[in-house]
């Protein structure tokens, strides 16, 4: 590997570096249920990872009066902690982090996650000291807007045309299209790749390995 494009390279997180987009749609699911809510589907529920979790939650079960939300997040929160510590990383990401850290890029996490959520997975992963930057949705604007990108370019000194967010979803190729950086779509995630694709992202990876070699070949 060596830079080309970009000095900074942002990866979201669930469905993108962490294997736990089914994770997050049966939490949800189950959230609602435990509400005596309407179900949403599997769709409509992936839909909504990498969104704040308020935000995510009011999509995910519009009927709902919005002084229940807070039960709804609380039950949201027991089913994803049950089950939080056997989560995983994709095959192949571990590598490729330590690949681009070797050659010298700085990395950065932009994710709909809480912080306190954040921490926890990247300390379980051992991975907090390999980030440079991150931005969580409870910290500032949830995705699309702009400001994760624009906050960790101005923190680490970056410029937003060196820089590239790589995510699995709408919101986060919509995001890099509100901040101005280049945006690549990965496929194994929650959204499909045909919408991802329609947002020009400049690859669409459908794999960890895929996405490494293109990082190694063009960023």
């Amino acid at each position: 590997m060596a830079r080309q494009q970009f000095d900074l390279i942002v990866f979201d997180w669930d469905g993108t570096l962490m294997n736990s987009t089914a994770h997050i749609t049966r939490s949800i699911q189950a959230a609602c249920r435990d509400l005596g809510l309407p179900v949403p589907a599997d769709e409509a529920a992936s839909y909504v990872i990498g969104l704040g979790l308020r935000d995510a939650l009011q999509i995910a079960a519009p009927t709902l009066d919005p002084s229940d939300y807070p039960r709804l997040v609380e039950r949201y929160r027991v089913h994803y902690l049950a089950k939080d510590e056997h989560q995983e990383l994709f095959a192949g990401v571990r590598e490729m982090l330590r690949e681009l850290r070797d050659v010298g890029y700085l990395l950065g996490v932009a994710t709909g996650k809480s912080r306190v959520g954040l921490n926890r997975a990247l300390d379980q992963m051992h991975l907090t000291s390999v980030f440079d930057g991150t931005r969580c949705a409870d910290e500032t604007f949830s995705k699309p807007h702009p400001a994760m990108l624009q906050e960790l370019t101005r923190e680490l000194g970056q410029d937003l045309d060196r820089t590239v967010m790589i995510g699995d979803t709408t919101h986060d190729l919509q995001m890099a299209t509100n901040a101005g950086t280049a945006s690549v779509a990965v496929t194994y995630g929650a959204h499909p790749a045909d919408a991802l694709a329609a947002l020009e992202p400049r690859f669409v990876a459908d794999s960890v390995a895929s996405l490494a070699q293109w990082l190694r070949d063009y960023a």
